[in-house]
């Protein structure tokens, strides 16, 4: 309906003032297993607050709430999973992102919202020492261990996108590499493939947890530190950028670009995925609206448009630049070459 064509209302302004209550709510139903409960074919209030150990009365209201807001169904007393819920918060999901709460909702990230009020007249995070750019900081092994299942896809298509199981001999870098399923991927598709991830010692611990558990060990190594102060070596095929220019400003993001550059090999490409927002800055809505989460965490991230992005590499060196969806997640890959 046409802005000009609709009554006002104060709808809007009631749901974003109590949109806490939504955070709250899905944090608790995963808590206490609701969803994987109804996957287990538990539909009742009765039977729900037996396998919850919650009181019928509060799980009642809990179900409820969580129909409103399009999580579960329910038809004749009886509750559903949705899509949406069965394959990602279902814990018995290959698929569960149930997990990404541990980072997602951390005190590192929720303090920063705050006072976005002093974030605004600042133009950056209020959270003492940078942030989540702080070096070492631990919430990036929160990120490395409840962020997995949610990048586990991502990391799937983007090695297939790659187009490299041909058996090829290559080498590729995977900066702050994190949980380090990106270049795991690319060593399961490729035999001949060797990682080496860099990342803070802490977070490395997970990635090579990973490499392990996926058999991919012997052709995985690290680099510990800083991604701006470690020597990366070179003749990398391929260097990972996932995650990870968003957090600084494009002169800090030129300087890395530029150690990328020196580290590839003659034809080598580098894989940045990110948030990309579109050219207004307001579309589409969940990457534009991460330029908010980077003011409230960080120092002058931001989610930048394929065009900044583009600039920040053409000013480092590389020929030229791809920007391309990666459906069905709501990022998007820019590859660029050497």
């Amino acid at each position: 309906m046409s802005d000009q064509l609709r009554q006002p209302s104060p709808e809007l302004f009631f749901e974003t003032v109590n949109a806490y209550q939504r955070t709250a709510t899905i944090k608790a139903a995963l808590e206490l297993d609701v969803f994987t409960a109804i996957g287990e074919g538990r539909r009742t209030i009765q039977a729900l607050a037996a396998r919850c150990e919650t009181s019928e009365r509060g799980m009642r209201i809990l179900c409820d709430y969580l129909v409103i807001l399009s999580f579960l169904t329910k038809v004749n007393g009886q509750y559903g999973l949705t899509q949406d819920s069965a394959l990602f918060l279902d814990r018995r999901s290959e698929a569960y992102i149930g997990n990404a709460t541990e980072f997602l909702l951390s005190p590192m990230i929720m303090d920063g919202f705050e006072d976005i009020v002093a974030a605004v007249r600042k133009g950056g995070t209020v959270i003492p020492e940078d942030g989540t750019v702080a070096p070492e900081n631990p919430v990036w092994v929160k990120f490395a261990r409840g962020m997995a299942s949610m990048m586990a896809l991502p990391a799937k298509l983007i090695a297939k996108f790659l187009d490299i199981g041909d058996g090829r001999n290559l080498k590729v870098l995977d900066i702050a590499a994190s949980h380090g399923l990106f270049g795991i991927e690319i060593a399961l598709l490729n035999p001949n493939a060797e990682v080496v991830a860099l990342d803070w010692p802490n977070v490395l611990e997970v990635a090579k947890e990973n490499a392990q558990n996926a058999g991919v060990s012997e052709r995985y190594s690290t680099l510990e530190g800083s991604a701006f102060d470690v020597n990366y070596g070179n003749g990398y095929d391929i260097v990972l950028l996932t995650n990870f220019l968003h957090h600084f400003d494009p002169s800090t993001c030129e300087g890395l670009l530029k150690k990328v550059h020196a580290s590839l090999a003659a034809g080598g490409r580098v894989v940045t995925l990110e948030m990309v927002a579109n050219e207004d800055r307001v579309s589409p809505p969940i990457p534009a609206s991460f330029s908010m989460i980077m003011l409230a965490s960080t120092p002058r991230g931001d989610a930048y448009t394929f065009s900044e992005l583009q600039r920040m590499f053409e000013n480092t060196g590389f020929l030229h630049n791809e920007l391309h969806q990666l459906p069905p997640t709501m990022q998007r890959i820019v590859i660029s070459h050497k």
